[in-house]
C-alpha cells in the first residue's frame, strides 16, 4: 500500500514546471459507520481519520484527486437510538485503508494565481476501495475472525469548502459518504462459508461509512495555461 501511494505521489509530482498546477497535502477527522451494528447517525464522528492526497487542477472548476486514508470503523450497539440493537449489545472495530480517486468539482472558479483571498463550496465524487479484515458474530456475540480480508468498493460523495490561506496554502473543510457494495464490514454478513449460520442484519442495505474533517494542501507549478477539457 506505501509503494501504491508512492506512484501516486510521483506521478503527480513529475514534470512540475509543466503549465498545470498541483497539491499535495493531508486530511484530519474522524469516522463513523452506519450499518447493521452500532448507531444510525450518518455525522457522528467518533474514530479519528488520517490520510493524504494529491490534485492536479486541470481547470479554475474542476481538479483530478487521489487520497490515502487510514481510520478504525467502529459500531456499538449500546450507542444506537434502536432499543433492538441497544438490547443485542454488539460492537465492533474494524481498521480500514481507504484508496480513492475521482474528480472535484467547484460552483466558483478557483484561479490561485489571481490575487487576494477566494473561495467556493465543491463536490467530490468517483471511486473508492477500502481494505478490511473478514469476521463474525458467534451466538453468544463474540467476534471471530476468518482469517481473510477484502476489498470494499465503494463511491464517495463529498461535499466540502475550501479557501486559500496563504499564497500557496489552501484550507478545507469536507463531509464525505461512501456508499459501499459491500455488506461485510460489520460482520453482518459473513462469507459463503459462515452465512447462513452467522448472518443477521437487513441482508438489502449495504454498508455506509463516513469521514468528516480538514485537508491542508500545498499548490506548487506555474501559471496555467488552461484548455478545454
Amino acid at each position: 500500500m506505501r509503494y501504491f501511494f508512492l506512484f501516486l505521489l510521483s506521478a503527480f509530482l513529475v514534470n512540475s514546471t509543466d503549465a498545470q498546477i498541483y497539491e499535495v497535502g493531508i486530511f484530519a477527522g474522524g469516522s463513523n459507520f452506519i450499518g447493521d451494528v452500532g448507531s444510525s447517525k450518518y455525522i457522528s464522528p467518533n474514530q479519528p481519520a488520517f490520510g493524504a492526497l494529491v490534485k492536479w487542477n486541470r481547470s479554475p472548476r474542476h481538479s483530478f484527486r487521489a487520497s490515502v486514508i487510514f481510520t478504525d470503523l467502529n459500531g456499538i450497539d449500546g450507542k444506537s437510538d434502536d432499543p433492538r440493537r441497544i438490547e443485542r449489545g454488539y460492537e465492533f472495530s474494524a481498521n480500514i485503508i481507504e484508496i480513492s480517486a475521482g474528480m472535484e468539482f467547484t460552483f466558483l472558479d478557483f484561479d490561485l494565481h489571481t490575487s487576494g483571498m477566494k473561495g467556493t463550496p465543491y463536490l467530490y465524487s468517483g471511486i473508492s476501495m477500502a481494505n478490511h479484515d473478514n469476521f463474525y458474530f458467534s451466538p453468544a456475540g463474540e467476534i471471530t475472525s476468518e482469517n481473510t480480508s477484502s476489498w470494499a468498493f465503494g463511491i464517495p460523495m463529498v461535499i466540502g469548502y475550501k479557501t486559500n490561506i496563504s499564497n500557496q496554502l489552501i484550507l478545507a473543510a469536507e463531509i464525505g459518504a461512501r456508499y459501499t457494495f459491500s455488506d461485510e464490514l460489520d460482520g453482518s454478513m459473513p462469507d459463503s462459508e459462515y452465512r447462513e449460520q452467522y448472518s443477521f442484519g437487513n441482508i438489502n442495505n449495504n454498508d455506509w461509512y463516513m469521514f468528516t474533517g480538514f485537508t491542508l494542501t500545498y499548490t506548487f507549478g506555474r501559471r496555467p495555461c488552461y484548455c478545454n477539457f
